[in-house]
C-alpha cells in the first residue's frame, strides 16, 4: 500500500512559523474534517503554528463488509483485539514519522511539535508518540484508545515520558466506549505519562467546550515548550 498521502495545510499566527500542529482524521473522514475547527481555538497569535491534516489512504475495512474508505489501518470488529491491525497501524506510523521529520526538516525543533488525532487518528498518534525517537512537543488523543497496549511497557521509547498529553472522550460515545479511553489512559499513567483526561457529555464527536480546552491546552504547550 502507498504511504504518500494528500494534506491539508494552513498557518495560524503571525511571523515565522515556530510551531507544527499534525492532525489525524478519523476512520472513513477525510483531510478537511478538523480545519475549521482551527479559528474557534483561539490560539494565541504572536507565534506562527503551521497545521498539516493529512489524508489517510483507501483501504478495504473488514468490519464495513470489506469496504475501501479512507483509513489509518483495518479494523476487523468491534472488541479490543479486533481493532489492533499490527501492518497497518505500523504503516502509519511510517507516515506519521516522515511527517514529523518533513516539519524538523524545515526548521521546526521536534518539540515544537505536537501530533493529534481522532478515534483511528488518535490510536496512530497514541502508537507512534509513545515509540518515537523524537521528543515531541505534546499529544492530543481524541475519542480513541491506546492500541497494542500490552506492548506498551516494552515498546515505549520513553523519550516522551514528559511529554504532555491531553485525551478527551464523549461519556456516550458509542463507537469508542468511554470506558476504552479511560482504560488506555491507566496505561499510560502505568508507563509514567503524565495524562490531562476529560470526559464530555457528547458521543463520538467533537463539542466547542473541548475545542476551548484544547485551544487552552495548545496555548499552555506552546508556552512551556522552550522550558521542557
Amino acid at each position: 500500500m502507498s504511504l504518500q498521502t494528500n494534506s491539508i495545510e494552513l498557518v495560524h499566527g503571525e511571523g515565522k512559523v515556530e510551531f507544527a500542529v499534525i492532525w489525524l482524521h478519523g476512520l472513513g473522514a477525510t483531510a478537511d474534517d478538523f480545519p475549521p475547527i482551527v479559528p474557534e481555538l483561539s490560539l494565541r497569535t504572536d507565534r506562527a503554528i503551521r497545521f498539516i491534516f493529512p489524508q489517510a489512504p483507501d483501504r478495504p475495512i473488514t468490519i464495513n463488509g470489506g469496504m475501501r474508505m479512507p483509513g489509518w489501518y483495518d479494523i476487523k470488529g468491534v472488541d479490543i483485539k479486533d481493532k489492533q491491525d499490527a501492518e497497518g497501524m505500523a504503516e502509519s506510523q511510517t507516515l506519521l514519522e516522515a511527517l514529523i521529520q518533513s516539519q524538523i526538516d524545515d526548521g521546526i525543533p521536534s518539540h515544537h511539535i505536537i501530533i493529534a488525532g481522532f478515534s483511528q487518528g488518535g490510536a496512530v498518534a497514541y502508537f507512534t508518540g509513545l515509540r518515537s525517537q523524537h521528543k515531541l512537543g505534546g499529544i492530543l488523543a481524541l475519542s480513541t484508545y491506546l492500541p497494542f497496549a500490552e506492548q506498551s511497557k516494552q515498546a515505549h521509547s520513553a523519550v516522551n515520558l514528559t511529554t504532555p498529553i491531553f485525551a478527551s472522550h464523549g461519556s456516550f460515545d458509542p463507537v469508542v466506549p468511554v470506558s476504552l479511553g479511560e482504560t488506555s489512559v491507566g496505561h499510560l499513567k502505568e508507563l509514567g505519562y503524565a495524562v490531562n483526561w476529560q470526559v464530555y457529555p457528547m458521543e463520538h464527536n467533537v463539542i466547542m467546550p473541548q475545542i476551548k480546552d484544547i485551544g487552552r491546552w495548545i496555548n499552555g504547550v506552546l508556552s512551556d515548550a522552550d522550558s521542557r
